[in-house]
Order: structure tokens, then C-alpha cells, then sequence
């Protein structure tokens, strides 16, 4: 075999290598509530069904508050660590085919933290913005809930948190107000002088405890109430 054939063999192979890798990898977690999907209608009824979508900070609530979410038919479809173009590729499976009546949407923080790379705030507002309109399309009622309140990110401590936080919230404050959407405003009841999270809150300063999420629990079912009887 000639070198040059060697050589093209070895291409073709770390070519179908990287091609099979980026499959396997499920990037935006497809899988993961792949089971879950399926067995939805057993698991929760027809009427007023509502979806959570989000990242960790929904994903800690269902764990931390299950009646909150059986008791109100209401579906958490969070995964931790996710950004909104993650959640923008599963959104169809994970919400649409769902058929919710609502969808609130909690997302951003980890786009802001750089977890899946450089992201601006308008690239993270257009993500949101195609998420609703994805909903709307198919006759699902939308809340926008704003960011929570991040002094810093743990994980990421280098990231300047504090402005993109305020200036996203804004942004989607006054979309909602122009689409006549809800907007679900988590980071004015919770924040504290820094703009954070109290450690009465949270133990990370980035996700709720279960008092965290009874702060936002009254707020969610609100929101939800305001989009359901209109």
C-alpha cells in the first residue's frame, strides 16, 4: 500500500471517528427525557397540562419540591448545566409534543457563564424569542421568567455575571410587554444588594434551596393562573 493510500485511509478513519464522536455525544441531551416523554400521558393529564423548561435550576426543583409539581400537573423538563441552544434543539420534544396548554421558560444564566461557549445577550434573548415563537405557533401559552440573581458563578468565577443578568432581564421584561406575554420576574423578590442571591436562598449563591423555591413558588403559580384564565 502506497504511502499516500495509507495516508487517505488514515484521514478517512479520524474523519468517520469525529463524525460517530459527534453523535454519540447527544449535545443537547436528547435522551434524557426521551422514556419520560413516552409515558407522559399515564403520567399526567390532558387539561392544563404545564411545562417547566429549563436548566438546573428547574431540574433541583422537581427534585427538591415533587408534590409542587404532581399536585399541579405540571411537567419539569430541566437539565442541568444547559444553555437556551440546547434547549432551543429539544424544545419540540421536550415541550410541543407535550401538548401543554402553558410552557414557562427559565433559561440564560449558563449561556452568561460561557458553558457551551461565548454567548451575547442578544444571542441568548434571539434563543428565547425562538422558543416562543416555536410555542405560539402551536397554540402554547408562554411565560418568560427572568433570570435569577447571580453574584458570581462558582464554576466560573472569572465570568462577570452581575450586568449581562440585569440587561438580559430587561431585554425580555420588555418583550413580554410588547407581545403581551407574561413575564415572570424571579430576580426582583430575590436578590439582595449585590445583586445575588441571599445565602437564606441559596447555598452557592446560583441555586435556590427549597426556601429559594418557595419564594418562587407563589410567583410561578401567579403567572400561570394570569395565562390560563386568559
Amino acid at each position: 500500500m502506497s504511502a499516500y493510500i495509507k495516508f487517505s485511509v488514515c484521514i478517512s478513519m479520524m474523519l468517520w471517528s469525529g463524525i460517530f464522536s459527534l453523535k454519540a455525544q447527544d449535545w443537547p441531551n436528547l435522551k434524557r427525557y426521551e422514556e419520560a416523554n413516552q409515558q407522559i400521558n399515564r403520567t399526567n393529564a390532558p387539561d392544563n397540562r404545564v411545562v417547566f423548561m429549563g436548566n438546573s435550576i428547574t431540574e433541583g426543583w422537581v427534585s427538591a419540591d415533587p408534590d409542587f409539581f404532581e399536585k399541579n400537573n405540571f411537567i419539569g423538563r430541566g437539565i442541568s448545566g444547559q444553555t437556551t441552544p440546547q434547549m432551543l434543539l429539544r424544545f419540540r420534544q421536550d415541550v410541543i409534543d407535550l401538548n401543554p396548554v402553558a410552557v414557562v421558560i427559565l433559561a440564560g444564566t449558563n449561556d452568561i457563564a460561557g458553558n457551551t461557549g461565548p454567548m451575547t445577550t442578544e444571542q441568548i434573548f434571539d434563543n428565547i424569542v425562538s422558543m416562543v415563537e416555536l410555542a405560539k405557533a402551536n397554540d402554547i401559552q408562554v411565560i418568560i421568567s427572568s433570570i435569577l440573581p447571580a453574584a458570581n458563578y462558582p464554576w466560573k468565577p472569572e465570568v462577570a455575571s452581575v450586568a449581562p443578568i440585569l440587561e438580559l432581564n430587561m431585554m425580555l421584561k420588555y418583550y413580554c410587554k410588547g407581545k403581551g406575554l407574561v413575564y415572570l420576574d424571579y430576580f426582583s423578590a430575590m436578590a439582595n444588594e449585590e445583586h445575588g442571591l441571599p445565602k437564606a436562598l441559596s447555598q452557592d449563591g446560583v441555586h435556590p434551596t427549597l426556601e429559594g423555591y418557595q419564594v418562587m413558588k407563589p410567583l410561578a403559580l401567579e403567572a400561570i393562573k394570569n395565562v390560563l384564565q386568559n
